[in-house]
């Protein structure tokens, strides 16, 4: 995406000439994250992930489905990405992009054929019915490192929405209200989250969180997804630049001191927001004037 990013021949030299003076424009150093913030909606499964000037929100919902034939026992799990021209100059509205299509696959591989989302659990009657969980994610404002914000977001929805409890009774499904049953967390293996790294120089020059005018300028990237235990979800270098072995091996090595990073931040968004919504419960209202 940032190859087609509207860069004059000055700007692309002057970026290049900087980044072999180990300068950034932004003053990050190469292995440095822009500033990030994660905030939830009222809702179970509404998120937003600002990285930088790049912006998503994420929903999660769940809706009964008939499982898919070759795997009966199982539930479903979809991602849908959708763009708008105010995010994206030059995109046309209502015809999906190849960005967003890439996007989609990717983190389909990164959450279900990583299996961190088990989709067994999504089954309620085998062959019958079954949960199918939709994450769309809406680019708000794209300013690179568009897959890690919205592999985060993704993780985080998923971490934060609640499903339904269900029942099955004579061949009869019946799911339950709030009021009758408290929701439940999904069932989630692990958290694999992307970093991506983009290249120059044959892979001697190594970025952290691009923006989109380092994209531009830049040779290819290497996408790395995994869990805080170093369990690989994704590792692709989908451009086919050279890359130097020493430095992959190094980004690796940063890509999992990251991911650690982002899996605490999140614990504590969660805890955050888990206190928050307590605090506002009717039960807590209550207990707080009885105090009084």
């Amino acid at each position: 995406m940032g190859k087609d990013a509207d860069i004059s021949a000055n700007e692309r030299a002057f970026i290049l000439e900087a980044l072999h003076k180990n300068v950034r424009l932004d003053g990050r150093g190469f292995d440095q994250f822009r500033h990030l913030e994660l905030t939830f909606g009222e809702e179970h499964g509404n998120v937003k992930v600002q990285l930088g000037k790049t912006a998503v929100l994420v929903r999660i919902s769940a809706e009964l489905t008939t499982p898919r034939p070759e795997r009966d026992c199982d539930g479903i799990f979809t991602v849908v990405v959708e763009l708008n021209d105010m995010a994206l100059p030059g995109y046309e509205t209502g015809r999906q992009s190849e960005l967003e299509v890439n996007l989609s696959r990717t983190l389909d591989k990164i959450v279900r054929r990583s299996n961190a989302l088990d989709t067994e659990s999504l089954c309620i009657a085998k062959g019958t019915i079954c949960w199918n969980v939709r994450a769309d994610i809406h680019i708000l404002d794209c300013d690179g490192g568009l897959i890690d914000a919205s592999c985060l977001a993704t993780m985080a929805g998923l971490l934060h929405f609640r499903l339904p409890e269900s029942a099955v009774r004579d061949g009869e499904v019946t799911v339950f209200t709030t009021e009758e049953k408290v929701p439940v967390s999904l069932n989630l293996t692990k958290l694999p989250l992307s970093v991506t790294f983009t290249l120059y120089d044959e892979g001697k020059i190594v970025l952290l969180d691009a923006t989109t005018s380092e994209e531009a300028v830049s040779e290819g990237s290497l996408v790395i997804a995994l869990d805080k235990t170093g369990e690989i979800a994704l590792y692709t270098k989908p451009d086919g630049a050279p890359a130097d072995p020493v430095n992959m091996v190094t980004c690796s090595n940063l890509a999992l001191e990251k991911v650690r990073e982002l899996n605490k931040f999140i614990s504590t968004k969660l805890d955050e927001d888990k206190q928050m919504r307590e605090k506002k419960r009717p039960t807590a209202e209550l207990s707080a004037a009885n105090e009084r």
